[in-house]
């Protein structure tokens, strides 16, 4: 919603500057977009009159002219302006004027003739103008009179956010409204007076039984001037508002639209055929719009229409054929009440709206529709003349307004402020709200403009807003505050997220919407979790897996030249079970990318490979320790995937990205990645004791031979499942292949350190421990390395 400034002081003024209007419209729930001027800055520009005008004795195209510009003496000005001509009245920059652009006018010779100044059109003064030359002014204008004054240029322009719930603020009398409740300043109302009849002349209206009409009014005006031109201050303030002029009877009604809030429409009479019906449409019935799009309509859409044919799409835009042109003589005026149901997504279905349309769907006083179209009908005598005939009006089933009460209890509970009864009172009465007052708070009526008010909570925000959310102190919450018991045995999120910024990773937050594509890439997941509604068509599904997630802002890095990515995040994704239903467990899940470190000089640059990720995985699981095993996975490279286990179960998975993904979404080099149940990662288990030993290690080392196939893992939980318990530690050190180790074998090479807490080792002790932990991988296929 845009609007003049100048238009709305002229109803209610307050004392306030244009910024402290501003900030009081935003702050009450109407918020100001931008407030632009009128028009750009100049000054010294008054309005002359034209006296005299010659022939330039040395150029073809140029006037020599004497002005009046209100001094007592003629000025003479050299113009190059084709509609210059004795008489007129036109905007004059006198020498030490400043144009727009800091455009300077000082007195100078044009073609060996002086000149004092500059005729100005109305481009050059950055206004709005149709003229192809000269700005030319009314014969009225005063001569003399700064043309900003008299154009009102020092005005500013609003544009308004309104929220869908108020519709009532869509004009500059429900704005003027807004602003005399929250300033308390008075509100000079509009004086509509009923319009006597000059002739008998009406049209027939009736309301189909199942239309969503609740009022229908019109009248009928004989002999109107419709090639008569609008009014300088209409067309102003048309302009200001954002609508171009069209024709003095098109005027009349926009300007209803935007000064009352009511759509109206004008049709040529001598197009209608019988009298007016408001009806649903017929199945395969056309109407060519005034936009010149032809529509076929359906019986979901309300029209107007005379005894043959629709001539308008009810609320959304009349039919072309039907429209009043500059020949019509006589017209029919409607302004009418549709239901807002009725109206919304009509306009979008077709492909196009209205300022109408956006009104209706939103709501529009169903009290209105006779003041506007008493107002309209003035104006157009006015402007046009012309005889008007007496209303016509029919009224089927209008909205109810059920009371609502409010409880000043409940007021000062909300709002944390006590407000008395009689401040209520008082913003009720402001806001024109009717109520009756009781022992627990009032029971309020809402008017007819007012769509919004249907519960307690709505009543609030009203008090609120004209309060002052400024005015409502920002106190502190008191609480009593205790000590949470923290189980030892859990680790909390917030240390999760500092243990992994604490290994070089960034955290991320990604939507939960993703694009169907990354749930087939990615999780091999080819029925995701569908929305019904999707925000976008690129987030149509939502995520089974973060890893879409961490490799598009991958991607995004590296297009801003980032090569070394390290990102984390912490999220719910979505997993569709058989019945239906859809489990949302938490995981958290990293990407690492480029070199190991930092470029330094104290390490070479060394790409990060799979092996890092995994130490980052084990410091998250620490100290639990967990088992990998070879996995295939859709994201990941095979051979280059591990799932890993805790306890048995699968709690995630870690590997080195596909390289056909790498390749698909343009990727440098192939990230490494992992993604685990945050469940496995908070659970750390409880704190075990143990005394230091005081007695000294024994380290053994065992070189075993064993089948490609046969992993690390194998042989270490073979091991351990026969160890002492003064085992302390069997670790890998060594992987060898080559000479002394036949093809298709590897050597591994594991340390075993033994220390018991109470007594020195024995070699006994060591060797028997030795030989059983030979023992047990020889089980599992291997041999002791000669």
């Amino acid at each position: 919603m845009q609007f003049s400034e100048q238009w709305l002081r002229s109803r209610v003024n307050p004392s306030l500057s244009t910024d402290q209007l501003s900030y009081l419209l935003t702050m009450a729930g109407l918020e100001v977009e931008e407030v632009n001027a009128a028009a750009p800055a100049f000054s010294g520009v008054v309005i002359g009159e034209v006296k005299e005008c010659e022939k330039h004795e040395n150029a073809d195209r140029l006037r020599v002219t004497k002005v009046d510009v209100g001094t007592g003496e003629l000025v003479q000005i050299v113009c190059g302006a084709a509609n210059v001509a004795v008489g007129v009245k036109v905007p004059c920059a006198l020498p030490g004027a400043i144009l727009p652009g800091d455009f300077r006018i000082k007195p100078t010779k044009m073609r060996g003739v002086e000149s004092g100044g500059m005729l100005c059109s109305g481009k050059e003064l950055g206004v709005p103008d149709e003229v192809d030359g000269l700005m030319l002014l009314p014969a009225d204008a005063p001569v003399g009179q700064n043309i900003r004054d008299y154009l009102g240029l020092d005005d500013s322009l609003f544009t308004l956010k309104i929220t869908p719930n108020r519709a009532d603020c869509l004009s500059v009398r429900g704005i003027a409204r807004e602003v005399a409740a929250l300033t308390g300043s008075p509100l000079t109302a509009w004086d509509i007076a009923a319009v006597a009849p000059q002739s008998d002349s009406k049209l027939a209206v009736a309301i189909a039984d199942g239309a969503p009409c609740g009022r229908y009014v019109g009248r009928v005006l004989k002999n109107v001037n419709a090639a008569a031109p609008t009014p300088d201050w209409m067309k102003r303030r048309l302009e200001r508002s954002g609508l171009r002029s069209i024709s003095a009877i098109v005027d009349i009604t926009n300007y209803i639209l935007l000064e009352q809030g009511q759509p109206m429409h004008a049709f040529d009479l001598d197009k209608i055929d019988g009298g007016i019906t408001v009806r649903m449409a017929a199945a395969g019935e056309k109407l060519v719009c005034l936009n010149e799009k032809e529509i076929e309509l359906t019986p979901e859409l309300m029209v107007i229409a005379d005894a043959a044919k629709p001539l308008a799409i009810a609320g959304i835009m009349g039919g072309l054929d039907s429209g009043v042109t500059s020949a019509s003589r006589d017209i029919f005026l409607e302004s009418a009440f549709f239901q807002p149901e009725a109206i919304a997504g009509k306009a979008r279905a077709l492909g196009f709206g209205s300022d109408s349309s956006y009104r209706y769907e939103r709501g529009v006083d169903f009290a209105l529709q006779t003041e506007a179209i008493e107002r309209a009908t003035a104006l157009v005598l006015e402007i046009c003349g012309g005889e008007p005939g007496p209303l016509t009006e029919t009224v089927s089933a209008l909205p109810a307004r059920a009371s609502v009460a409010v409880r000043t209890a409940r007021v000062a509970k909300v709002l944390g402020i006590s407000l008395a009864a009689d401040e209520i009172a008082a913003i009720f009465t402001r806001l024109g709200l009717s109520f009756e007052q009781n022992a627990d708070g009032f029971v309020v009526s809402a008017p007819s403009f007012r769509f919004d008010i249907a519960i307690e909570e709505d009543l609030i925000e009203e008090i609120a807003r004209v309060y002052g959310y400024d005015n409502i102190p920002a106190n502190a919450p008191v609480a009593a505050q205790t000590m949470l018991p923290q189980p030892e045995g859990l680790r909390v999120r917030s240390e999760v997220r500092r243990l992994l910024a604490g290994r070089d990773f960034q955290e991320i937050v990604s939507y939960a919407f993703v694009e169907e594509k990354w749930e087939r890439d990615f999780a091999g997941n080819s029925n995701p979790v569908r929305l019904i509604n999707p925000i976008a068509s690129q987030m149509s599904v939502m995520r089974s897996s973060l890893i879409g997630g961490l490799v598009d802002t991958l991607a995004a890095n590296l297009n801003r030249k980032h090569s070394r990515v390290r990102v984390f995040e912490i999220a719910r994704v979505f997993h569709k079970q058989a019945d239906g239903s859809v489990q949302q467990p938490e995981v958290v899940a990293g990407l690492a990318h480029g070199s190991r470190v930092d470029e330094q000089w104290g390490s070479k640059a060394e790409r990060v490979d799979f092996y890092d990720i995994k130490a980052d995985v084990e410091a998250l699981l620490y100290p639990r320790v967990a088992e990998y095993r070879k996995a295939a996975h859709p994201a990941f490279h095979p051979g280059r995937c591990a799932e890993v286990l805790l306890d048995g179960a699968v709690v995630g998975v870690l590997g080195e990205l596909h390289p056909q993904w790498v390749q698909a979404y343009g990727l440098t080099n192939a990230p490494v990645l992992f993604e685990l149940a945050v469940e496995a990662v908070e659970q750390v288990g409880r704190v075990k004791l143990a005394p230091v030993s005081k007695f000294q290690p024994v380290r053994r080392d065992l070189a075993l031979v064993v089948a490609e196939e046969v992993t690390a893992a194998t042989l270490q939980q073979a091991m351990l499942a026969v160890a002492p318990e003064f085992v302390r530690e069997l670790a890998l050190f060594d992987l060898y292949r080559g000479k002394g180790v036949d093809e298709g074998k590897k050597s591994l090479a594991f340390r075993i350190v033994l220390q018991a807490t109470d007594r020195t080792l024995v070699d006994d002790e060591v060797e028997q421990a030795v030989a059983a932990m030979l023992a047990a991988a020889e089980a599992v296929g291997a041999v002791l390395r000669a």
